[in-house]
Formats: structure tokens, sequence, C-alpha cells
């Protein structure tokens, strides 16, 4: 096993972490000085940001390998991204739950609004569905009207969103990491420290896959674990490393509007690429993929509807679902 593809991995996995920490701390000042919601926030800068590296995987597999494999393996990337972010995603906010509020005793209830869970699930839900269905229509007359409705869908999401949670103004935010002085930060230096940030989870994500990758061919890992569990749990670090961030210092609606705004921009924005790009037909794997996404997505918007609360406990259902799909890989090795 390569001493050095192990050193990357670990710098590269440091590299994530510390670009999510510096983000969290940036986008929250970000959202305060621009007087965002806690919605907008987590939901549409956090969540667009965060999903630069995943998103990277299939753009660039489609762009520079318009052709052959590497076109199925970008559509699959594509599909694949959301599936990771409704079940682990979700698992690993249940699970820092319960390991940062210990002392808070027996369910712990996930302290965030209740509409902008469903409304983000909402979006996902019939975006992701209309993303999916496209991959079984022939005709590109319809998959276009499609990719334009997925587009317009997400602008109106994002104004809808704009205006959902408490502004960031009214909570006690952490010093930014850039600025040390007394008085609040100007924006040039939050949106460098943004972007700073931005830099390394991107960065960290790109050599933590190469390395992955390298050991999962000294090691002779089948590609279709590699690309079908490995790759996408990697790449979907960084979402998950800021909803731990945000769980621990008790920000449970800018963790949760982190991945369930991916889950909306990753459902629409990305698929609109694919179906304008490439063929958009898809595995039966995918296919198999993107239906226990939304399974997942809609197990959590109807315990947020009925019961009127999110707890840990229940994200025990999503983590289900994820072991159910490694059963249907590992059984059509």
């Amino acid at each position: 096993m390569s001493t050095s593809s192990i050193l990357i991995l670990a710098a590269g996995l440091l590299t994530i972490l510390a670009g999510a920490k510096i983000f969290t701390n940036g986008i929250e000042w970000l959202g305060k000085k621009l007087n965002l919601s806690e919605g907008a926030v987590g939901s549409v800068l956090a969540a667009v940001g965060t999903a630069l590296p995943e998103t990277m995987v299939p753009l660039i597999a489609i762009l520079f390998s318009p052709v052959g494999t590497a076109t199925e393996v970008g559509i699959g990337a594509i599909l694949g991204a959301p599936f990771m972010l409704s079940t682990l995603a979700f698992g690993v906010v249940g699970v820092s739950k319960m390991i940062f509020c210990r002392g808070e005793g027996g369910s712990r209830c996930i302290d965030v609004k209740r509409s902008i869970v469903m409304r983000d699930l909402k979006y996902f839900i019939c975006f992701y569905f209309l993303a999916v269905a496209a991959a079984f229509i022939p005709y590109m007359a319809i998959k276009v009207p499609i990719a334009l409705i997925l587009v317009i869908g997400y602008g109106y999401y994002v104004i809808k969103t704009l205006g959902d949670g408490d502004t960031l103004s009214e909570l006690d935010i952490p010093q930014l990491y850039l600025w040390k002085k007394s008085e609040e930060p100007p924006l040039t230096v939050i949106i460098t420290q943004v972007a700073i940030s931005l830099c390394l989870i991107a960065g960290g994500a790109h050599y933590f896959v190469d390395a992955l990758s390298n050991l999962a061919t000294t090691v002779m890992m089948p590609t279709l674990i590699l690309s079908i569990i490995i790759t996408p749990i990697a790449t979907e670090l960084p979402e998950k490393f800021n909803s731990i961030i945000w769980v621990k210092g008790g920000r449970d609606n800018l963790a949760m509007g982190n991945i369930t705004g991916a889950m909306v921009f990753q459902g629409s924005i990305i698929p609109t690429i694919g179906i304008m790009l490439t063929p958009w037909s898809i595995s039966t794997l995918a296919a198999i993929s993107a239906g226990l996404a939304l399974l997942s997505s809609i197990i959590i918007y109807l315990i947020v509807a009925w019961k009127r609360e999110l707890r840990a406990s229940h994200m025990i259902y999503p983590v289900a679902i994820y072991g159910i799909f490694l059963l249907l890989i590992f059984t059509m090795l």
C-alpha cells in the first residue's frame, strides 16, 4: 500500500476540515453582513458553495470526455450526489446531535425551523423526480422543457428562501478568523475568507479523491465500489463537516439547510447540465439510487409534517436506506 497515497489522503482530509471550519465562520458573517436569514445562508449560500467538489466531478467527465464510460460516470455522479446527501448526510446530523447533546437526555430534537426543512424537501422531491423521469424520455423535444422548468424552479426556490428564518444579524457569531479588530469586519475581508475556504475545500477534495482512487487501485478494489460508494462519500465531506460544526455550535437550521439546500441545487441545476449535454439515460443502479434518495426524502418530509418535529433518532431511516443500497450493490458484484 502506497505510503504517499496515505499521506496525501490524510492531508486532503485535514485540508477539507480546515476549509469547512473557515467556511462556516465566513459564511455566517457574510449572511450577517448582508442581513440574510438562516434559511438563505444555509440552503443557498452554504449549500451551493460546499457543493463545488462533487459538482466538479460530473462536469469534468461530461465536458472533457463527452462520450463513452466517462459520460456514464458523470450521469451517475449527478444522480448519486443527492442520494448520499439524503441518506448518509442526514445520518451525520442525527449522530452529531446525539454526541454533542448527550446531556439533554432521551430523544433529542433537531432544533430546526419546520418550514425550512419541509420547503427544501418539497422542492427537492419535485425537481429530482422530474430530472430522473427525463432520463426515461427518449425525445429531446420533451427533455429540454423539463430542463427549463428545473432552472426556473430553482430560481423561484431561491427567491422563496431568502426571507425564511431568523436573520443572522440577530445571532451571536464568533469573531471572523481573518479579522481580529473589535469592529465588524468589512465585506471584502469576509468574501476573501469565504473564497479561501472554498479553495481549501475544493483542493482538499481533489487530492483526497485522487489518493483514494490510487489506494483503491493498489488494493484492487472493484471499480463499482469506488465509483458508487467511496468517491461520492469523499466528495460529500464538505457538507458533512459543515453540518457537524454547525450542530456542535447549536446552529441546527444551518446544519440541516446546508444539506437540504445542496439537495435542491443538485437535484435541479446539475441535472439540467446533464440533460442538455448528454443523452441523459441512466443505468439500473443509478435508477435505484435515485429512487432510494426520493424515498428517504419523502420519509423525512412525512415525519416532519406529521410529528411537527425532527428528532435525531428519526435519522436512522435514511441510514437504513443507505444500508439497503449497499446490500444491493454487493449482491450485484
